[in-house]
């Protein structure tokens, strides 16, 4: 299945690229992501609690990142099993400068999916995964805004929401 779209953060290009391969940052960003350890380099161990509809449960996997070319390019490539199933997938990540505080994040990818969380089909998984990165780039945003030395946003769904709509107003009242 292929995944593909972008996201416009308020956030420098250079920063952005920083918070993306930043294993800590990305423990929070990622919905359900409940720990992330590196162990190599470029390469972590993850573990996800996520599900599709009334599929759900928990996933232990490898995350590499490759291809690296800061500030404007990344691959990453995952793989990880669980009770509902497995997943093996990869993506492009490009960062491309909008001006001096905006950054257009373009990604496209190959999901394979197997096991229980299969049968749910894919206009639902595809659903899953769009909200998903939804959320994961309003709570990259947020930790890209935050400077040096200053504590990290605090994350959760109604957090992640209430931002994403906040910047969905901004956009809508300053067009």
């Amino acid at each position: 299945m292929k995944i593909e779209g972008s996201h416009q953060l308020s956030a420098q290009r250079e920063r952005v690229y920083q918070c993306l391969t930043d294993p800590e940052v990305l423990q929070r960003c990622i919905p359900g992501c409940e720990h992330l350890e590196k162990t190599a380099e470029h390469s972590y161990a993850a573990t996800i609690r996520t599900g599709i509809g009334s599929i759900k449960g928990v996933f232990k996997g490898n995350v590499r990142l490759e291809d690296m070319r800061p500030p404007e390019h990344y691959r990453i490539v995952i793989d990880g099993k669980g009770g509902p199933g497995f997943l093996k997938g990869s993506g492009d990540f490009v960062l491309e400068a909008n001006g001096d505080t905006t950054t257009n994040i373009k990604y496209t990818g190959e999901l394979q999916v197997g096991g229980t969380i299969a049968s749910v089909g894919q206009r639902m998984i595809q659903g899953t995964a769009k909200m998903m990165a939804t959320q994961f780039f309003t709570a990259l945003e947020a930790e890209a805004k935050t400077g040096a030395g200053e504590p990290p946003p605090q994350h959760g769904f109604f957090r992640t929401a209430l931002r994403w709509f906040s910047g969905w107003l901004q956009k809508m009242f300053s067009s």
